[in-house]
């Protein structure tokens, strides 16, 4: 075969493999749209942060539900149910911890952090592509099955890097068939992450407000810890 026969179909070949990760990226971002403005859902959770200093992580397993009344009102319940038993509410300005075995329910004050938090609570549970947009530079991972679910990984690097912290790399598994997250990995410069896999998920946009409520019995103690 000529050299430029050979050269011109290696140019044709990049130029297909390039057309089509970005037609996938874009597809991807499209079925990120198709489910912004989720107002409930439900999940079976897996959350694991491992801290690379002493390689090793921690893993709690349970419930998450999620619930967003406006915009940027969003409401997250966390109720682990292994290693040991307890539940994490994000409401607003507020994260309450639930602790079961002492009876305590423990408030912080995270208002100053609620861009922040809300950021993370609502990727790829409702944000638009252009809210990613705006906040991350976005590559393609490429597709992954997770379990029996068929997904396309994304990698988002934040644009101002100092608003999350030392997290400086998100990936993000959007699944191909609802377009909403089905695991994120949050990594920072140190190698720890955090990586949050969902299970079972239910979009429900009926979800009840006691969905997202702590029950907590009769004699709870009440702590502020940052007071």
């Amino acid at each position: 075969m000529a050299l430029h026969n050979l050269n011109k179909l290696i140019f044709v070949g990049v130029v297909a493999v390039t057309a089509a990760s970005a037609t996938s990226l874009e597809a991807t971002l499209a079925n990120i749209d198709r489910a912004a403005g989720l107002t409930g859902l439900s999940a079976d959770l897996v959350y694991k942060a491992y801290t690379a200093s002493i390689q090793a992580d921690d893993t709690e397993t349970g419930k998450f539900f999620f619930k967003r009344t406006k915009k940027h009102d969003v409401r997250v319940l966390f109720d682990v149910q292994e290693p040991e038993p307890k539940a994490y509410l994000f409401d607003g300005p507020e994260l309450q911890m639930y602790l079961p075995k002492e009876q305590t329910r423990q408030h912080y004050d995270v208002g100053k952090y609620k861009s922040m938090v809300n950021q993370v609570l609502l990727l790829g549970f409702g944000s638009s592509s252009k809210e990613l947009l705006d906040s991350y530079s976005i590559q393609l991972g490429g597709p992954e099955t997770l379990g029996a679910e068929k997904t396309t990984r994304l990698v988002l690097i934040p644009k101002s890097p100092d608003k999350l912290g030392d997290v400086n790399r998100i990936e993000l598994w959007i699944s191909d068939a609802t377009g909403v997250v089905t695991q994120q990995k949050f990594s920072a410069v140190s190698g720890d992450y955090k990586l949050a896999t969902y299970r079972n998920i239910r979009i429900d946009p009926r979800l009840p407000d006691s969905a997202v409520r702590l029950n907590l019995p009769k004699g709870v103690k009440e702590e502020y810890p940052q007071k």
